[in-house]
């Protein structure tokens, strides 16, 4: 049996014990183009098939502290929603500031090249926990949002 296109769903902290750290900005993840003067274009979330939920892609490169050496201590994720992924926690130090991810994905792909080849991840999440972007934040004046009661 072989497995196809298949992604895993661990627990945050089952697959990052110490927690994440985001260095930078979540950015939007654009599509290549070889015409510099052409609009930049967001990618979204389907395959050649048309397969996949229709959302916009982000990048954003994080480290693990548990990280066994530095080459695989940084990578990057791509963040699967409508609206951009901000972290709720603040800096720790300039650039870098904690995370934890909600709807975490893996897969398994080969890195390397020649004799040197080993296991690597894709990793994909819907957002970062506590973040109050988007849909998911409450409304300014909560009165505003309720009807009216009839006296």
């Amino acid at each position: 049996m072989a497995l196809k296109d298949v992604w895993f769903s661990p627990a945050f902290g089952e697959a990052f014990p110490k927690g994440l750290f985001l260095l930078g900005e979540v950015a939007p993840w654009l599509e290549f183009s070889q015409d510099r003067n052409a609009p930049k274009i967001q990618r979204v979330d389907l395959d050649q098939e048309g397969r996949g939920s229709g959302k916009r892609l982000w990048k954003a490169t994080v480290t693990d502290p548990t990280a066994p050496n530095a080459k695989s201590a940084s990578f990057d994720i791509t963040f699967v929603a409508d609206v951009q992924p901000v972290p709720a926690a603040p800096e720790i130090v300039p650039g870098m500031t904690p995370i934890e991810l909600e709807g975490l994905h893996v897969k398994p792909r080969m890195v390397g090249d020649g004799n040197f080849k080993s296991i690597g991840w894709y990793v994909r999440a819907t957002g970062i926990k506590g973040d109050t972007s988007g849909a998911k934040q409450t409304p300014a004046d909560p009165g505003a949002a309720r009807q009216a009661k009839a006296a």
